[in-house]
Parts: C-alpha cells; structure tokens; sequence
C-alpha cells in the first residue's frame, strides 16, 4: 500500500469512527418503532457493518459530504436486513389484512385493540400464527410508503413508482391534518408511535389505528384502479 492509499484508509477508518455515535443512534431510533423480536444489538451490529462498508468505499475527492453518503445507506443496510428476517407468503399476507382490518374494527368500537386471544379465536387460528404476522406487520410498517403499498397488496400490474407517488400525493390531500401529520412524522421524520404520541396529544393505540387506517385507504384506492384496468 503506497503512502496515499495508507493516508486514504486512515482517513476513512476516523470517518467511521467519527461517526458510530450517530450510526448507533439510528439504529436505536428505529427500534423503537420494531417489534421486541427484533434485537438491538444485531441492528446494531448492521449499521456498523454497514458504515465500514461505506467509509472503505469513500472518496473525498468524489464526495465532500461524507455523512450525506452515507446515511441512506445505512439506512438501506438496515431495511435489508429487516426484509431477512422473515419471508412472509401470499397466505400471511392475508392473514396480515385480516388481522389489522379487525383490529381496526375492535377499536372504533370499544377503543382499545383486541387481544392476540381474541384475534386467534376470530380466525381459527394458533396464537403462534396471529404474533408472527404481528410482528412481520410492525416490521413493514417501518418500510418505504411505497414499498408497502405494492408488498402488501396482490397487484398484478406494477404500478410504477413515480404513478405510485402521485397516488400517494392525492389520497393525503383528501385525508385529515391529523391524519397527514401523522405520516409526516412517521415516515418522513421517522418517529415512533410514542413520539408521535407527544407531539398530537393522542394515545400510541389510537395513533396506530390512524396509521393503518390510511394505510388501507391507499390499499384500497390501488386495488380499485387495478381493477378498473
């Protein structure tokens, strides 16, 4: 290793180092919005990998923001290895719209969410089954707006991701403030229920039964345009 290539690696091994704490702090504010089954420490140990990755393929002289390069890769890292932890089938993703449309239906009648029991009993099905699409469903719903709209839903036709935002874009403007102030907060600025919580002065339940409320409304608004081709 000449002299520069030794000075560029020294470089970029501050760089990371430099920025762990930050890389640590995404990684603890995005568990905040995951189920328990999903360990800090593992994504953690991501988001480092993930930045070495990073910091051992910059360049200063391509980029002088090293920060801004990195970040969403990271980020990315992370979401990769969220999608890894569980292959959810065609059958779970029913099983996925059944529970959260239940739910919702529990809750604007008695104003708390059923329990696993209850929905286990609803649908004949084991206990196990209901918590491990739960906890799939807590995962993708931290994933890109657009990412769950087409993951979710059984759309033959792709809808193309510029169309897709558009769609996105139309159905927020005919929603509430509070409504379009909770997906600002949960997906743009990437707080949690509990943070959210906060801000609006409403409870965590009913500021998840929002969210999934929305969520199936744009579900909805492509599942028609699909259909009507």
């Amino acid at each position: 290793m000449n002299p520069y290539e030794q000075s560029l690696r020294d470089y970029q091994d501050n760089l990371a180092l430099e920025h762990l704490p930050a890389v640590k702090n995404m990684a603890y504010k995005m568990k905040m919005r995951l189920p328990a089954s999903v360990d800090i420490d593992d994504l953690v140990a991501v988001a480092t990998e993930e930045l070495i990755k990073v910091s051992r393929r910059y360049d200063p002289k391509q980029n002088d923001n090293f920060w801004g390069y990195a970040k969403q890769r990271v980020q990315g890292g992370m979401l990769d290895y969220l999608r890894s932890l569980d292959v959810v089938s065609r059958g779970d993703r029913k099983i996925i719209k059944d529970i959260e449309k239940a739910t919702i239906e529990y809750y604007n009648k008695y104003q708390e969410e059923p329990t696993d029991e209850y929905l286990a009993k609803k649908f004949d099905l084991p206990l196990k089954k209901i918590k491990k699409a739960k906890q799939a469903s807590e995962i993708y719903n931290i994933m890109p707006l657009e990412e769950q709209l087409n993951f979710f839903e059984d759309i033959q036709k792709k809808v193309e991701e510029e169309e897709l935002v558009e769609i996105i874009k139309k159905e927020l403007k005919n929603m509430s403030e509070r409504e379009q102030i909770i997906i600002q907060l949960y997906y743009f600025e990437e707080l949690s229920l509990k943070e959210i919580s906060e801000i609006i002065d409403i409870t965590e339940s009913r500021i998840s039964q929002i969210h999934k409320t929305i969520i199936r409304k744009i579900r909805e608004k492509l599942t028609k345009r699909e259909l009507n081709g």
